[in-house]
C-alpha cells in the first residue's frame, strides 16, 4: 500500500487508466470479432461494412496509447487484407 500522498495519487491515477484501458481493450477485441464473424460467414457487405466501424476504433486506441500506434495499424491492415480476399473472391 502506498504511503506517501504522492504514491497514493499515482496509484489512483494507475487504476483509473487501468479501468478505461480494459474497456477500450475490450471494445476493439468485440470490433475485430465482428469482422472476422462476418468473415467467416461469408458475408461480404457485412464485412466491408464491420471493417469501416472498426478501423477508427481500433486507430482511436492506437493514439490514445492503449496500443501501440503500429500494433493498431497491424490489426487494421490484416483485417482490411482479410476482408478485400473475401471481396475478390
Amino acid at each position: 500500500m502506498a504511503t506517501h500522498k504522492s504514491a497514493e495519487k499515482r496509484s489512483r491515477q494507475i487504476e483509473k487508466r487501468r479501468i478505461r484501458n480494459v474497456s477500450i481493450r475490450s471494445k476493439v477485441k468485440t470490433y475485430i470479432k465482428s469482422v472476422l464473424t462476418a468473415i467467416e460467414a461469408k458475408d461480404k457487405e457485412g464485412a466491408q461494412s464491420a471493417l469501416q466501424q472498426a478501423i477508427p476504433v481500433i486507430a482511436k486506441a492506437g493514439a490514445k496509447g492503449v496500443y501501440h500506434q503500429k500494433t493498431a495499424s497491424r490489426h487494421i491492415s490484416r483485417l482490411t487484407r482479410k476482408v478485400n480476399a473475401q471481396v475478390a473472391e
